[in-house]
């Protein structure tokens, strides 16, 4: 069973909708970076997302395009958040990972390459956000060979003739997105959740997270309530972006990441 299957399993148990925490990788630098990864699963993390930097993120609002900007000042690159993951699975063995970005990244990297390293590195699934289920082919040959699951992205906007053609080729979890725009420049609504996540279930027996739009405890207590698990993003990118002064970051900068991640969790719990 992968990581992320076991995970869902465990929640399922537990009787609780999960937490699904994002950060981009090397931001505001690697060591920082690496200690807030570190630190996530003990704060309330059930699962986390690592953002791959790129220069043009089309889908992310402002905070998540300035953490990708603090992140290319230092040139990250696959290999870097290869060894990040690595380093991370020295400790943690459970946690699934999820990188999520851009193609282009991978394109060049090559997709078997890509799948291999991800895989040995301890990368559990991707999130391509470009790359449409139309488009997949020429990459999920390689991800199903190395047991790497393509969580695909669904919205409002995607009506019931969509679906099919999406979560046929989906694996891990579904993303629902559950604002229409770019992420973290509106909140979701808890009512709108319910009703989208139950058509759905509808359509597949995956798990379905919901991200975009959840900023706070409260509304990820509200959201959880109606899905397998909350994403976070934006929210925490914040935390990390209100801890660095002039491109250094504070001392207490994980820390306060770890304690944002610990209220988000509690009201899942």
């Amino acid at each position: 069973m992968s990581r992320i299957a076991a995970r869902f399993d465990a929640l399922k148990t537990q009787r609780r909708s999960g937490l699904v925490t994002f950060i981009t990788a090397g931001d505001p630098d690697m060591a920082t970076f690496q200690t807030i990864l570190n630190g996530l699963p003990a704060a309330g993390a059930d699962l986390i997302e690592v953002g791959m930097p790129f220069s043009d993120p089309m889908a992310d609002g402002p905070s998540i395009q300035l953490s990708s900007q603090r992140a290319l000042k230092h040139d990250i690159a696959l290999k870097d958040i290869f060894a990040a993951i690595t380093a991370f699975r020295k400790s943690d063995a459970a946690t699934p990972i999820i990188l999520m970005g851009y193609y282009n990244p991978i394109y060049r990297y090559g997709g078997e390459n890509f799948s291999k390293d991800a895989v040995a590195a301890g990368a559990d699934g991707v999130i391509i956000v470009d790359l449409p289920p139309e488009e997949a082919d020429e990459l999920l040959p390689a991800l199903r060979k190395h047991g790497l699951n393509m969580i695909f992205l669904t919205a409002p906007t995607s009506s019931d003739v969509r679906l099919p053609t999406i979560l046929k080729k989906a694996s891990g979890f579904v993303y629902y997105v559950a604002v229409t725009g770019v992420t973290g420049t509106k909140s979701a609504d808890a009512s709108a959740v319910k009703l989208a996540v139950d058509r759905l279930r509808r359509h597949t027996k995956l798990p379905v997270a919901v991200g975009f739009g959840i900023r706070t405890p409260d509304q990820a207590k509200a959201i959880g309530a109606h899905c397998d698990a909350a994403v976070v993003g934006s929210a925490i990118v914040d935390v990390i972006a209100a801890g660095v002064t002039q491109g250094k970051p504070s001392a207490a900068l994980a820390a306060d990441v770890h304690r944002f991640v610990k209220d988000l969790a509690s009201g899942l719990k």
